[in-house]
Parts: structure tokens; C-alpha cells; sequence
């Protein structure tokens, strides 16, 4: 698999939702493109990642 360009094998297929959390993400506070898709939140528990798939996931910055 590809996160944000770079290879990131994954030994199994793994829903999104249980990757996000461990990668220390919180899923409340990051978008998420996979194969150029925008996988909307309430679809991160079903989505299933596999080592074919590319993902980009970019977190909300707060300021002022």
C-alpha cells in the first residue's frame, strides 16, 4: 500500500478506520482520498484497505 506516496506494505487487509487509529490519527480530524476517491467518515469502519490500495490522508490544522 502507498500512504501519502510512500510504501507502507500492510500484512493483511485492515478496515480504515483501524488503520487511522493506529497510526495515532484521529478520524474525526483528517480527510481521506483512497485509489482518488474521497472515502467520507461514516464509510471508515467498512471501507477494507489492502496492499494494492493508495491513500492520502491530511489532517485539519486549526489557527488564526
Amino acid at each position: 500500500m502507498k500512504l501519502n506516496g510512500q510504501a507502507c506494505p500492510l500484512e493483511e487487509p485492515v478496515s480504515l478506520l483501524s488503520y487511522l487509529t493506529a497510526l495515532g490519527c484521529d478520524p474525526a480530524k483528517v480527510a481521506v482520498e483512497r485509489n482518488g476517491q474521497i472515502v467520507p467518515k461514516a464509510q471508515f469502519a467498512c471501507v477494507i484497505l489492502t496492499d494494492t490500495d493508495e491513500l492520502e490522508v491530511v489532517s485539519f490544522v486549526g489557527g488564526g
